[in-house]
């Protein structure tokens, strides 16, 4: 794929927002701040890498500094609030983040300057599995969905390698048959924020929807890593989550699960970035000889082939003068892979090649506008697929995108009615115990338009780029916020606290903190 070169011309002159310890604009205490009706004196976080401090594609010892909940307690620390601990990352000595020896747990992303796009800092993590056995004040693990707060032997050793375990609970459970939630109510906590639910559908969603929708399944103990948990399970488990978490008397706030639409993961890349020549940024050039060739041997066949078989909207002939689709799979069309075959072998031009036309063709079309590329995509596209031989080996131009890729206009369905339904029983759930209620899903949405903060910035949702790089708020995975990112999440919170428990917290500038982290070279 073309590199965005432009991008990423001026990030030095950004340097200014690398990563440094955070700095909390309200220091002193003012009489005129009060709780209200809250008492912060031991406040607990329960919830997911969204409350761990997750951020460019991991849990590093100074990515952690800003996540929303350590924020949230240097404003409660004004008004009587009490100390706050998070998990020990005193081994990630270099701040790279990840965890040794485990695959899949990468160093934490940083844009090079010398190389342009985001990539895995150099080193090898130090981050180790040495248990803890310790409760923290923040109890949001990474990965967790809403059922495994409530799963004993989530945080247990010998369950990693059965996928039972979590590695990030493994690190600080105070016992291998304890639970995330028990753990946090040791604490006995008098105020609590709890923000679950994202990866009950999110994994669907960023694996490409090769998961399956639950819904009906009421057992989480089938549920595949990658599943979307059935609404009866999650307004069940969640209904005990807040009932164990007030069972004493805390109040608390607790956030609605973001739509997938509003995360730069999966509205970054285009579903139509090919192009004759260069267009604009995030296009792809495959060249006009190219997309000739590819009308003649492939696009004008198939066209012909499946309008004869009534599905004429599937492929259409490549533009040469604007941008054009992706090829993609979609798993939810009838396989007309037979049918493609058949028709190509009577064809002397398609003749050699019609066994690999059905079994390539059956069920590809071109991406539209309701499809989502995820970001992943990106550096795949125009690549050889593996053992792929020519004239098909072009990832997304010739050979389509597969499900891991794509999510697909019915897929993307299946995670909006997930999303719509957890964020009903949550609100409904809420306000049995008269909880507040922090609503990210309708904050986030803003963002894709423009949010105005009270300091008069405005900031998106957009991927990063160097000519919005003072104002975008996600970190450089395109799932979770960067440090102002988090910061905005704090002052939602905030919000909604002074309003529904009468208190007056101060906010917090979100323009104090950093942005991408930029290095000359890796």
């Amino acid at each position: 794929m073309k590199k965005n070169t432009l991008l990423y011309l001026a990030i030095l002159a950004a340097a200014g927002f690398t990563a440094c310890e955070p700095e909390f604009e309200h220091n002193l205490t003012d009489a005129d701040y009060s709780a209200g009706e809250a008492d912060f004196t031991r406040y607990v976080a329960v919830g997911n890498s969204l409350t761990s401090g997750y951020m460019d594609g991991t849990v590093s010892r100074i990515g952690q500094t800003y996540s929303f909940p350590n924020q949230l307690a240097q404003q409660f620390k004004i008004v009587g609030g009490g100390e706050f601990t998070q998990p020990s990352y005193a081994d990630d000595v270099n701040n790279l983040g990840g965890i040794a020896g485990l695959p899949g747990f990468n160093t934490r992303l940083i844009i090079d300057a010398g190389a342009g796009g985001p990539e895995p800092i150099a080193g090898t993590s130090t981050v180790t599995l040495t248990a803890q056995q310790k409760a923290y004040n923040n109890m949001g693990v990474p990965g967790a969905k809403s059922f495994h707060l409530l799963a004993a032997g989530y945080g247990n050793p010998a369950g990693l390698a059965l996928g039972l375990a979590n590695p990030y609970f493994v690190r600080h459970a105070t016992s291998p048959t304890t639970t995330v939630l028990a753990d946090a109510l040791s604490l006995n906590p008098t105020f609590f924020t709890n923000w679950i639910g994202a990866n009950d559908v999110l994994s669907y969603a960023t694996s490409g929807g090769i998961g399956i929708d639950q819904t009906g399944n009421t057992n989480p103990a089938t549920y595949g890593g990658n599943d979307i948990t059935d609404p009866t399970v999650f307004a069940g488990t969640y209904t005990e989550i807040i009932r164990q978490l007030t069972l004493n008397g805390a109040k608390g706030v607790v956030a609605t699960v973001p739509n997938i639409t509003s995360i730069p993961f999966f509205t970054t890349v285009p579903y139509n970035p090919l192009t004759a020549s260069a267009i604009g940024d995030g296009d792809t050039t495959v060249g006009l000889a190219s997309i000739r060739r590819a009308n003649a041997q492939l696009y004008g066949p198939l066209n012909q082939i499946l309008t004869a078989f009534g599905q004429p909207d599937r492929i259409h002939l490549l533009s040469e003068t604007d941008p054009n689709p992706l090829l993609i799979i979609d798993e939810s069309l009838v396989n007309l892979g037979p049918q493609i075959t058949a028709a190509a072998a009577g064809n002397p031009a398609t003749a050699p090649f019609a066994t690999v036309l059905g079994q390539i063709y059956g069920q590809a079309r071109q991406a539209t506008a309701q499809d989502l590329i995820l970001l992943t995509t990106r550096s795949v596209i125009g690549e050889p697929p593996p053992g792929v031989p020519a004239p098909f080996d072009t990832f997304g131009v010739a050979y389509p995108l597969q499900d891991q890729h794509v999510l697909t206009a019915a897929e993307v369905t299946l995670v909006n009615n997930a999303t719509t339904n957890f964020n009903n029983a949550i609100r409904a759930i809420a306000a049995t115990k008269n909880l507040a209620v922090a609503d990210m899903n309708a904050i986030l949405n803003q963002l894709v338009s423009g949010l105005r903060t009270s300091d008069g910035q405005i900031y998106t949702a957009d991927y990063f780029s160097t000519a919005k790089v003072n104002t975008v708020l996600f970190s450089l995975d395109g799932v979770h916020p960067n440090a102002r990112g988090y910061a905005l999440v704090a002052n939602e919170v905030i919000k909604v606290i002074n309003e529904h428990y009468k208190a007056k917290l101060p906010m917090i500038t979100a323009g104090y903190y950093p942005g991408a982290t930029i290095l000359p070279s890796n």
